[in-house]
């Protein structure tokens, strides 16, 4: 495999250590990469290299990760980016999250499990930019122009609120959404967290073979939900 077949990912990582993990572990899973150690460096690289995603550090010498992904999502850049960070408190996953990153990833990490993050945000990305309005994964299967979900062939029927979950869920594949974004979207910013838990609860009875250990509708704890 050749570099120009790879996929180029920036990893903006101060450590040492973890960028060296990073280099080989990536590099033998089909990704080309470069690196920053810094955020003006990484704002520099970005725009001279244009890497496909980005895997961001937060606790950087010289600013906060949080202001790069304001100042890339200001901007309108929609580069995926995948925080990489030591931070696990679930409001800074939520800030991250609601700043514009696509997923979350907390330290230490897995190799394997950091890769499968990888590969679903570059096909949310390809999603957004206009690729086919369905969305398949494994048997499941939702038609965002005729309202048809399907599963292993079969249809499904879900409510007017269940659907609209898992289209929001579907148009941003692969990333996660707070509660927060997906309330606001479909009720109002002052509703309650608990009707989208229960919509969610009779959403995965119907699509998940085993509701209680879902393979669609990942729950990212105390931050909020995303299809894979």
């Amino acid at each position: 495999m050749t570099v120009a077949d790879r996929t180029l990912v920036l990893v903006v990582e101060d450590e040492p250590q973890i960028r060296r993990l990073l280099r080989t572990s990536l590099g033998a899973n089909g990704f080309a990469i470069i690196e920053a150690t810094n955020g003006k460096a990484a704002l520099e690289t970005l725009v001279r290299e244009r890497p496909e995603i980005i895997l961001l550090d937060l606790g950087l010498p010289d600013m906060d990760g949080l202001a790069i992904i304001g100042t890339l999502r200001s901007s309108g850049d929609k580069t995926p980016i995948v925080v990489l960070s030591s931070r696990g408190e679930e409001a800074t996953k939520v800030e991250a999250l609601d700043l514009g990153a696509d997923d979350y990833v907390t330290k230490p990490f897995g190799v394997a499990e950091l890769i499968a993050r990888l590969r679903t945000s570059l096909r949310h990305r390809v999603q957004a930019e206009g690729g086919e309005p369905v969305f398949e994964s494994g048997n499941l299967r939702i038609d965002l122009v005729h309202r048809r979900v399907t599963l292993s062939g079969s249809d499904v029927k879900l409510s007017p609120k269940e659907y609209d979950i898992l289209r929001l869920l579907a148009l941003h594949a692969g990333k996660v959404l707070t509660h927060k974004f997906i309330m606001a979207e479909l009720w109002g910013a002052n509703a309650d967290v608990q009707y989208l838990r229960i919509y969610v609860r009779q959403l995965r009875a119907k699509i998940e073979a085993h509701p209680e250990s879902p393979e669609h509708i990942i729950t990212e704890t105390g931050v909020g939900y995303r299809l894979k």
